[in-house]
């Protein structure tokens, strides 16, 4: 059965600023409040302080980044945040763009499938309460935290094309994307996930897919939201191959035929509340188990109470 999440629609410049939101997940069908990763407040920090609001509610991180810590810390914090909610946590990382690990450890990954790897062995390791001995070409770690069990914490892998998918499938109990089309699950990655699953003879991640989504309006074209809440994405080369791969034309000198793509492929479903259920219904049939609506648009564009008028409103029209 598919679920339904929220992503927090903008980066919080003030904790406080979490809390509608957090209270819309916790008086809603809504399963989980998923954040991306910040820059001006951290995510761990943003959900404890809900917590700490009457807001225990279970969350998600979708994702961050690799080189911002050392993966004893990434372990650290997630399975601090489980005991501080008293919730599951997916806990979602991922290299980031070669830009950033330049800008950050002066050089990017050689590969960052093998940095993953190495990220992930150790953390799972320890959540998982093991001792961990991990000599690696990017991550060492040689300990043992002797953790006491608590709230279980998944640990997820932001996936954007299949050899990622395909070490997700081997290591990750959730994979997490990003504006990828329904059609593009279905066909490239779902498959990739049970070939790595298999290849590993464990159980296939649960997909998680971060959806934009808005409410259709006669002031509103769809391309400028898409721009409002991903210009940034849309800049970046692996989410520029990734649309590619999906059938998507892309114009990297000119972001509005690429948002116009992204529109008409539905990896941003807009429409009426029947053409917003029927869209994502095509989520659910590409094999996605939780979908993670995300109003960053509309709330850039027209502020936090509209966002949380549409996404009440969407809620309860998938939910139903």
């Amino acid at each position: 059965m598919t679920t339904f999440s929220v992503l927090l629609p903008f980066m919080p410049t003030r904790p406080e600023h979490v809390l509608p939101v957090a209270a819309l997940v916790q008086h809603s069908a809504a399963t989980r409040l998923w954040q991306g990763q910040s820059l001006i407040l951290e995510p761990h920090q943003t959900f404890t302080y809900a917590a700490a609001s009457g807001f225990r509610v279970p969350v998600g991180t979708g994702v961050t980044l690799m080189p911002f810590r050392h993966p004893l810390e990434a372990a650290l914090q997630a399975r601090s945040l489980a005991v501080t909610t008293g919730h599951p946590v997916v806990a979602g990382f991922g290299p980031g763009a070669a830009v950033l690990q330049k800008s950050v450890l002066g050089a990017p990954y050689a590969s960052p499938l093998t940095a993953v790897r190495e990220y992930l062995t150790i953390v799972g390791g320890l959540l998982a309460g093991q001792a961990v001995e991990h000599e690696g070409e990017y991550f060492s770690c040689r300990i043992n935290m002797g953790w006491q069990p608590g709230p279980r914490v998944e640990l997820g892998l932001g996936v954007l094309r299949p050899a990622m998918a395909r070490l997700a499938g081997e290591l990750a109990d959730v994979a997490i994307t990003w504006l990828t089309p329904a059609g593009y699950l279905r066909d490239v990655i779902v498959p990739a996930l049970r070939e790595g699953a298999r290849a590993a003879g464990r159980p296939v991640p649960r997909l998680a897919a971060i959806v934009p989504v808005a409410l259709s309006a006669p002031d509103r074209d769809p391309a400028d939201l898409v721009l409002a809440a991903n210009s940034g994405h849309l800049s970046m080369p692996h989410y520029q191959d990734m649309l590619r791969r999906s059938g998507i034309e892309v114009d990297p000198g000119n972001l509005a035929v690429t948002a116009k793509g992204v529109v008409a492929s539905n990896a941003f479903v807009s429409g009426d509340p029947g053409e917003l259920r029927a869209a994502l219904r095509e989520y659910r049939t590409a094999g996605v188990d939780e979908i993670v609506l995300n109003i960053t648009g509309v709330c850039q564009l027209y502020g936090l109470p509209v966002a949380l008028a549409e996404l009440e409103t969407i809620l309860r029209e998938v939910t139903a």
